[in-house]
C-alpha cells in the first residue's frame, strides 16, 4: 500500500522499534509478563523523560490506556467531562463507561476541539445532586482531534476547575509527541506540571507496533491497577516484545524526533494547500490537516487513489513518522490539477 493520509495508524515501525523488536527475539528466552530487564528499563526511561517517579503500566492499544485509566478513577454513578469530539466519548464505544461500571460522558461542544474552563464549569454543576451522575474525572485529548494544542496554561486553567470539583484529570495523549514537538517545551510541562494525574502516552502513532504507556503520576491512584489491566487482557505474556521498542523509542530521543517529521510534513501539506486556495478547519500545530475541501473535488482525489477521510464540513490529511515529503507533493500536485 502506497502512503496515504487516512491515518498514522497506516504506518509501520519506524527503524529503531523494528531493530529492537529483533533484538530482543534474537536475545533468547526471558522472563514473562513484565518482569524483564527491557520492561523495567522502559518504565525507568519514561520515569526520567517525565522528570518525576510515575507509575507506569504498558497496555496493547489506546482505547484500552484511556478506558482502563478512566474506570479507575470512575464508579458506575460517575461521569466523565470531555470533549464531544474526543476518542474516548466518539471511538471507544463506551469502553470508559464499560471499565468502571456505567459511568456517564459529559461533553461540550467548544471551539477546535478544545475544552474550555467555562465550559468544564458548566458541566461539573448542571447536576441535580444526588438525582444526577457526579462528574468525576476531567479528560483532555493532547493533541486535540482537530489537530490543535493546548497550552500548558491551558491545561493548568482547566485542571484547576477540576481541581475545585473534586475530579481527577486524564490526558489521552495519543499525540502527546505531536504536541511537545509544537510547543517545543517538556514532557512534565504539560502534564503532571499543570495539574494531569494520568496520561495515556501514545507509541503507535509514534512508530511503534503496539503498545501505549499508561503513567500515574499521583501514584495513589493506581491502587491494585495491576488486577484492572490483568482482568482486561491487557497484560502481555511477552511483555519485552512491547517494551524494548519503547526503549528504543525513548533513546536519542527518536520519539521526538519522529513527532518533529508528521508535524514538518503536516505544515508543508498545509501550506500547500492554502497556496492552491483550500481553507482550513483548524490550525495546523500537530499532525493533522483539515481542509475545507469540498465532497466534489475529496471524490475526484479518491478516484486517483488517494485515502483520506471526510471531517465534518471538509476532510481530514494524517500524516505519520514516515510521511515523505514526495508523497505530500503528489498530493498536492493532484489537488492542483482538479482545482485547474
Amino acid at each position: 500500500m502506497s502512503q496515504q493520509f487516512a491515518s498514522d495508524n497506516n504506518a509501520g515501525l519506524c527503524p529503531e522499534a523494528l531493530e529492537a523488536f529483533l533484538r530482543v527475539n534474537a536475545e533468547g528466552h526471558a522472563v514473562g509478563y513484565g518482569n524483564d530487564m527491557w520492561t523495567e528499563t522502559a518504565r525507568n526511561r519514561l520515569r526520567t523523560l517525565f522528570e518525576t517517579d510515575a507509575d507506569v503500566f504498558l497496555v496493547f492499544g489506546g482505547t484500552a490506556s484511556n478506558a482502563l485509566a478512566l474506570g479507575h478513577i470512575c464508579r458506575s454513578y460517575h461521569a466523565v467531562v470531555a470533549h464531544v469530539e474526543s476518542h474516548v466519548a466518539t471511538d471507544e464505544a463506551g469502553a470508559a463507561g464499560f471499565f468502571s461500571g456505567g459511568a456517564a460522558m459529559l461533553t461540550a461542544d467548544t471551539p477546535l476541539g478544545k475544552l474550555t474552563p467555562e465550559a468544564v464549569e458548566r458541566l461539573a454543576t448542571a447536576g441535580k445532586g444526588v438525582h444526577s451522575v457526579k462528574p468525576r474525572a476531567l479528560s483532555l485529548t493532547q493533541a486535540t482531534e482537530l489537530g490543535t494544542v493546548y497550552s500548558a496554561a491551558e491545561i493548568a486553567a482547566l485542571t484547576e476547575v477540576a481541581r475545585r470539583h473534586g475530579m481527577k484529570v486524564h490526558m489521552d495523549g495519543a499525540r502527546f509527541a505531536n504536541s511537545i514537538a509544537h510547543l517545543d517545551c517538556k514532557p512534565a510541562d504539560l502534564s503532571w506540571r499543570v495539574g494531569v494525574d494520568v496520561l495515556s502516552l501514545g507509541g503507535v502513532k509514534n512508530g511503534l507496533a503496539a503498545g501505549e504507556a499508561v503513567l500515574f503520576f499521583e501514584r495513589a491512584l493506581a491502587e491494585e491497577f495491576e488486577w484492572r489491566v490483568k482482568q482486561a487482557g491487557q497484560l502481555n505474556s511477552k511483555m519485552r516484545f512491547v517494551s524494548a521498542p519503547w526503549v528504543a523509542l525513548l533513546e536519542n530521543d527518536v520519539w521526538l524526533k519522529n513527532a518533529r517529521h508528521a508535524n514538518a510534513m503536516a505544515r508543508r501539506l498545509a501550506d500547500g494547500l492554502t497556496r492552491l486556495g483550500i481553507g482550513l478547519m483548524a490550525p495546523v500545530e500537530s499532525n493533522g490537516v483539515f481542509a475545507a475541501m469540498s465532497p466534489q473535488l475529496q471524490e475526484r482525489l479518491h478516484q486517483k487513489g488517494w485515502r483520506f477521510y471526510p471531517w465534518g464540513t471538509g476532510c481530514r490529511l494524517m500524516c505519520a513518522w514516515d510521511t515523505e515529503a514526495a508523497t505530500v507533493d503528489r498530493f498536492l500536485a493532484d489537488v492542483k490539477a482538479e482545482v485547474a
